[in-house]
C-alpha cells in the first residue's frame, strides 16, 4: 500500500481557498477496489455512515446514492421520498429520475410512487403522475405518524402543481389551504418545511389568480413567494415565482411587463435554468409583449426560445399560450392561414384544461376573426353560433363578429356588433380590445361612406395606442386605407401614425428589400431622429420643437438625409427610407 504522504499526491482541491478536497477519481477507484478486496464486510456499513453524513449536511442526492450502494433499497426509497419536495424545489427533477433508475428491477417500494409522481409532473406526464399519486396516498395511510405529515404535505404540493397544470383552479385553492395549515411539531426541520410550503402555496395561488384575471392579488402573492424563496435559499422557486409574475403583469404598461420578464429570464440564465420549463411563462409573455408592439423578428426569437424550453410537455396552459402567441405573430405578418393553424392548435390544450379561464373569450375571438380574414367567414359564422351566451357577449367575440360582418359585406351589422364594446357594456380583457373595436368601427364607417366618423374612430384608436405604442391591432385589422385617409392636420399622433403606416407598407415592401441598392453612407443618430418625422406633415420648425433643437439644425440634417438617400425631395426621401426599412429601425 502507498504511504500517506504518497497518497497526498493524488489529492485534488475543490475550491480556491483549498479548504475542500477529494482524491483523484482514478486513485479513489483504486482505493474502493482495495477496500472491497480486503474488507468486503465493512463496505455496506461505510456507505450507511457516509449517507448519514451527507443527510446531515443537506446533500440528499449523495445520501440516497450511498444508501443504494449499501444495498438498503427500502431505506433509499424512504430517504428519497422524504426529501422529494426539497429536491423538487431545488430543481433536481432530473437527479431524482437518475436515482429512480438506480433501483433494481422489481424493487417497487410504495414510497417510490411519490417520487415517480414528482418526476412525471416535471416531465409533463400528468395522467401517469395522477396514477402514482393515488398509490402514494394509499400508502401514506399505513405509514408511521412521525413520517405521515411530511408525506402528506409532499402529496398536497404535487396535487397543487398537477391541478394548476390542468387548470383545475378549485382544487388548487383546496390544496393551497391545506399547505397553509400549521405543521405539527416545533423542530427546525418543520419550520423549514413550513417556509417551503408557504412559498409553494403563494406561487400556486398567484397562478390561479393570474389565469382568473385577479391580477392585483396574483402579483402580490407571486412577489411575496419570490421574496420568501430568496430568503430561504430556494433560487429555483424564486425563478418560478418571478416568471409567473411576468405573465401576471401582461396587462401592465409594456415597459413594466417587459422589465419583469427580462429580470426573471436573467435570473434563470444565471442559474442555468434559461431552457427549463419554469422560465417559459416569462419567455412567452415577452414574446407576446414584443408582438403587440409589432417587433416581430424579436418576438419570433423569444417564441422559439419558449418552444425550446418546452421540449417536455408541461401541461395545457403553457402550450395554449405558446400557440396563441404564435398565431398572433403570424396574423401580424399577414399570414392568416398559418395563424389559423396555430389558433386551431391552441384549441387542443384549451380543451384539456379542466376549468374555465378568463382568457378563453380572447382566444375564441382571435380564432373566429382569423377564420374570417383567411377567407372562411361561413366557418367563422358557424363557430360564432355555437358559443354560449356569456362568451358570445364578451368584447373579444363581439369584435370577431364585426370582422365576420365586414368580410360578408355588411358594415352596418359590423357597427352594431362593436357598439357594446365602444359603449363599455361588453366585458373586455385589456384595452387592446377597445382599440380594435374603434378600428373595426372606422372600417365600417368608411365602407358606409362616412369619412368623418371613420377619421374619428381612427383617432380614438391612435389615442389608446400612443402610451405603449401598441401597433398590432392596426396591422391585424388591415387598417392601412383607414389611416392613409386620416388628414395629418387632424391627428394629435402624427409620429405614431407615420410609424404604423411605415410598418404596414414595410411588410408589402419586404420582398423588394433584397434588390434595393444599399446606402453609400449611413445616417447619423441625429439624422435618424429627424427622419422619423419626415412622413408627417410637421414643418421644419415644428420638427425642431419636437426634438428641442434649432430649425437650422433640422434643415442641415434634412439636406444631409436627402444626399445620403439620393432623394430630391421629402416624399422621395420617405419612399427610399421605407424601401431600406430605415423607418422601422428608427421605431425599434
Amino acid at each position: 500500500m502507498l504511504e500517506l504522504e504518497d497518497a497526498n499526491a493524488f489529492v485534488v482541491s475543490l475550491d480556491r481557498g483549498r479548504t475542500w478536497f477529494r482524491y483523484h477519481h482514478l486513485f479513489a477507484d483504486l482505493l474502493r477496489l482495495e477496500l472491497r478486496r480486503t474488507l468486503p464486510g465493512e463496505v455496506p456499513e461505510l456507505h450507511r455512515r457516509a449517507a448519514e453524513w451527507f443527510t446531515r449536511h443537506g446533500e440528499v442526492a449523495e445520501a440516497v446514492r450511498h444508501t443504494q450502494a449499501a444495498g438498503d433499497w427500502p431505506g433509499a426509497a424512504r430517504l428519497l421520498a422524504d426529501h422529494s419536495l426539497s429536491l423538487t424545489l431545488d430543481g433536481q427533477a432530473q437527479t431524482m429520475q437518475a436515482l429512480l433508475r438506480a433501483f433494481p428491477p422489481g424493487a417497487d417500494h410504495p414510497e417510490l410512487a411519490l417520487v415517480r409522481a414528482t418526476v412525471d409532473i416535471a416531465q409533463g406526464r400528468l395522467d401517469e403522475a395522477a396514477a402514482h399519486l393515488a398509490v402514494a396516498e394509499a400508502h401514506v395511510r399505513t405509514t408511521p405518524p412521525d413520517r405521515r405529515r411530511r408525506l402528506q404535505v409532499a402529496i398536497a404540493s404535487l396535487k397543487l402543481s398537477l391541478a394548476g397544470r390542468r387548470g383545475n383552479f378549485a382544487s388548487v385553492v383546496e390544496q393551497a389551504r391545506f399547505l397553509a395549515s400549521p405543521l405539527t411539531g416545533p423542530s427546525e426541520e418543520d419550520i423549514a418545511l413550513g417556509s417551503d410550503l408557504r412559498a409553494v402555496a403563494l406561487m400556486n395561488m398567484g397562478i390561479v389568480e393570474e389565469w382568473s384575471l385577479g391580477l392585483p392579488d396574483a402579483e402580490r402573492h407571486l412577489r411575496e413567494g419570490a421574496v420568501l424563496a430568496r430568503e430561504i435559499g430556494r433560487p429555483y422557486l424564486e425563478v418560478a415565482c418571478l416568471a409567473q409574475l411576468g405573465f401576471a403583469s401582461k396587462f401592465r404598461p409594456v415597459a413594466i411587463t417587459r422589465r419583469r420578464c427580462q429580470e426573471a429570464i436573467a435570473l434563470a440564465d444565471r442559474h442555468g435554468w434559461g431552457a427549463d420549463p419554469i422560465a417559459a411563462p416569462a419567455l412567452v409573455t415577452l414574446a407576446a409583449n414584443l408582438t403587440l408592439t409589432a417587433e416581430f423578428d424579436e418576438a419570433e426569437r423569444w417564441l422559439q426560445r419558449t418552444k425550446r424550453a418546452l421540449q417536455t410537455d408541461t401541461g395545457p396552459g403553457i402550450r395554449l399560450l405558446t400557440h396563441t402567441v404564435g398565431g398572433l405573430l403570424l396574423a401580424g405578418r399577414g399570414r392568416h392561414r398559418e395563424a389559423l393553424e396555430e389558433f386551431r392548435a391552441a384549441e387542443r390544450p384549451r380543451a384539456q384544461l379542466e376549468g374555465s379561464h378568463a382568457l378563453a373569450s380572447q382566444a375564441t375571438g382571435w380564432m373566429l376573426a382569423t377564420q374570417a380574414r383567411a377567407g372562411l367567414p361561413g366557418e367563422a359564422r358557424a363557430g360564432l353560433a355555437a358559443l354560449d351566451e356569456e362568451e358570445a357577449r364578451s368584447g373579444e367575440v363581439r369584435n370577431a363578429e364585426a370582422v365576420i360582418c365586414l368580410a360578408e359585406g355588411e358594415p352596418a351589422a359590423a357597427l352594431s356588433a362593436v357598439a357594446s364594446v365602444l359603449d363599455g357594456i361588453a366585458p373586455v380583457i385589456g384595452y387592446t380590445t377597445v382599440m380594435e373595436g374603434h378600428l373595426l368601427a372606422g372600417l365600417a364607417h368608411r365602407q358606409l361612406g362616412d369619412q368623418r366618423a371613420a377619421n374619428q374612430a381612427a383617432e380614438h384608436a391612435l389615442t389608446l395606442a400612443e402610451q405603449d405604442r401598441l401597433l398590432l391591432p392596426f396591422v391585424m385589422t388591415g387598417s392601412a386605407k383607414l389611416l392613409e385617409t386620416l388628414p395629418r392636420y387632424e391627428t394629435a399622433h402624427a409620429a405614431l401614425l407615420a410609424d404604423i403606416l411605415d410598418l404596414v407598407h414595410g411588410s408589402s415592401l419586404a420582398a423588394k428589400d433584397q434588390s434595393a441598392p444599399p446606402l453609400t453612407e449611413e445616417l447619423s443618430p441625429g439624422e435618424l431622429r429627424v427622419l422619423r418625422y419626415l412622413p408627417t406633415n410637421l414643418s421644419r420648425s415644428e420638427i425642431a420643437g419636437e426634438l428641442s433643437v434649432s430649425p437650422n439644425t433640422v434643415s442641415t440634417q434634412i439636406r444631409s438625409i436627402y444626399a445620403k438617400l439620393g432623394a430630391a425631395d421629402r416624399s422621395a426621401a420617405v419612399r427610399r427610407a421605407r424601401e431600406l426599412r430605415l423607418l422601422a429601425a428608427v421605431r425599434s
